[in-house]
């Protein structure tokens, strides 16, 4: 039996949700799965509450006015809470304080790492992709960008390529547009669409990136996606995929209450953990793909497109 199995369907995780089924007590979780990172970042020197108080004293209705899509329809499974947000991520809180959060959650991954862990973890993704590329890409589409941190790091990697970065949330997005105007990085073209139906011109990247995404996705949402990758990939180019690793042991062997925590905030983990991604890939018109541990508990997915 596959460490995804047990996590996703073992009895402990059956009883993790059985017990988020439970408003309260699932209420409680989220609230309990917040205080716990906002916590860690402050101890490990990411002033978390400084910044998000920082971020709530400028102006953004600019911003969001510049991205927004009037006639975007929201998917279904998009619009429930996510990381212990009642709204998802369609609020400005989870916008201010996603950059901060995965600071906090990455500090974890390596013992020494600290409040670098999340730059390390996106260096040893960026590694693995570059070292299996041809050619340094010319047109890279980032999926689910959220404040445009995976783009900015793409375009420190790529700075020729013409990016754009896509996400559902406008608050996400507005962020993002935010920063790369802070940055001078204004080539980057932000795309307020679901990553299902794009709407972007098909044969048009050399890479797609897919950063911390699919554990977020129920699998039918996954599967069209891959659809649609294929789809704006050019001949040749390829599909990369940074996401846990449900063979992780890290996983198998989280205690109950951590894992309950995790599934409060993950509405669609089990989803996720129980997906053969390779396969879901080869399905849609990939090659094979590669996959490589690129951290203690997550894998890094590159896959060449056949057409």
């Amino acid at each position: 039996m596959t460490v995804a199995a047990n996590t996703a369907t073992g009895l402990g995780s059956r009883l993790v949700n059985t017990v988020l089924a439970i408003k309260p007590l699932a209420n409680l979780a989220k609230h309990q799965a917040r205080q716990m990172m906002v916590k860690r970042a402050e101890k490990i020197g990411v002033p978390w509450t400084k910044i998000v108080r920082e971020l709530r004293s400028q102006e953004w209705e600019s911003h969001w006015q510049q991205i927004y899509n009037p006639q975007l329809q929201y998917p279904e499974y998009y619009c429930c809470s996510f990381h212990a947000y009642e709204q998802g991520n369609l609020s400005w809180d989870a916008a201010f304080e996603v950059e901060v959060a995965a600071r906090a959650v990455h500090a974890g991954i390596w013992s020494d790492a600290g409040a670098a862990g999340d730059a390390k973890l996106r260096q040893s993704y960026h590694e693995i992709v570059k070292s299996q590329l041809p050619k340094s890409p010319q047109a890279i589409l980032d999926v689910g960008c959220s404040v445009g941190m995976s783009t900015f790091a793409l375009k420190a990697l790529y700075p020729q390529a013409k990016i754009t970065g896509l996400d559902l949330s406008p608050y996400f997005l507005a962020v993002a547009h935010q920063r790369s105007q802070q940055q001078n990085l204004t080539e980057i073209e932000w795309v307020h669409a679901a990553a299902e139906a794009t709407g972007l011109p098909e044969a048009n990247y050399d890479l797609v990136s897919i950063f911390l995404v699919c554990h977020e996705l129920p699998q039918s949402a996954t599967r069209q996606i891959l659809q649609e990758m294929q789809r704006l990939l050019r001949p040749g180019g390829y599909l990369a995929i940074m996401d846990m690793n449900p063979q992780s042991a890290i996983y198998a062997q989280m205690p109950p209450y951590i894992l309950t925590l995790l599934k409060s905030t993950e509405p669609y983990l089990d989803e996720y953990f129980t997906l053969d991604i390779a396969q879901a890939i080869v399905a849609v018109g990939f090659h094979p793909p590669t996959i490589t541990c690129n951290s203690p508990r997550h894998r890094t997915i590159v896959a060449q497109v056949k057409h």
